[in-house]
């Protein structure tokens, strides 16, 4: 039986990494029983983002305003439910998550049938490991989620992630608005959603910048605790 996969790339200017990233999933060789598709979530950018994609054979949709990196993947989620797709996977168009690693993830979904499989840098601990304040953050997540969920989950900021239909029907009605990683595996888990995590190998954006800087930081990791904590109280 023949699987569809979509992969989801949300985007935010992101003009510059777009054509090897996508370059890199049109270069993808997977096993036959794959059928792979791609779809850009544009999330109202400001440069030459929608461009970029179409001119490397990229689906499109453009956001008539920006949702934040929550909604823009909700939309994918929901494009797969209403196509048809058995899987979507979550990949930054910064493109920090290598293609070539999505075999791991497909891999380990085929032999535990887990509802969601996190690319996880943090098992292994080769490849980019994010600036030392953001793991401080990373490791901050891990101990706010094993209270919440009583799961390890290593990478819970992984925006590196595969959902099954149980997972992807869930995120269509309920997923975070802004930033969704560490607080979405408090929704999954409450639901009782089985959750893996694969080691995998990120490296550097490949362009462009961050729109979470320094200062931003310590008032997205204020804002995802409080929504965590209510997202475990209200489910």
């Amino acid at each position: 039986m023949t699987l569809k996969i979509l992969i989801i790339i949300p985007c935010y200017n992101e003009q510059a990494s777009l054509p090897i990233l996508l370059q890199e999933i049109n270069a993808l060789s997977l096993p036959e029983e794959y059928e792979l598709d791609k779809i850009i979530i544009n999330d109202c950018s400001k440069d030459k983002t929608s461009d970029v994609a179409k001119a490397n054979g990229a689906k499109v949709l453009d956001l008539p305003c920006n949702l934040g990196i929550g909604g823009a993947v909700q939309t994918g989620i929901k494009y797969a439910i209403k196509h048809n797709f058995d899987l979507a996977v979550q990949m930054d168009g910064d493109g920090q998550h290598p293609p070539s690693e999505l075999i791991k993830l497909l891999e380990c979904q085929r032999l535990t049938q887990a509802d969601i499989v996190i690319g996880s840098r943090f098992i292994d601990r080769k490849g980019f490991q994010s600036s030392f304040i953001r793991r401080m953050g990373i490791r901050y997540f891990y101990g706010l989620n094993r209270l919440f969920t009583q799961k390890s989950i290593y990478d819970s900021t992984s925006g590196f992630r595969l959902l099954g239909r149980a997972a992807l029907n869930l995120a269509a009605k309920n997923y975070p608005d802004d930033y969704p990683e560490p607080e979405s595996l408090v929704i999954f888990s409450k639901a009782n959603l089985s959750i893996k995590e694969v080691p995998v190998t990120m490296r550097g954006r490949l362009g462009g910048k961050s729109s979470i800087g320094s200062g931003a930081s310590v008032f997205y990791g204020f804002k995802v605790s409080l929504a965590m904590l209510f997202s475990f109280i209200r489910n």
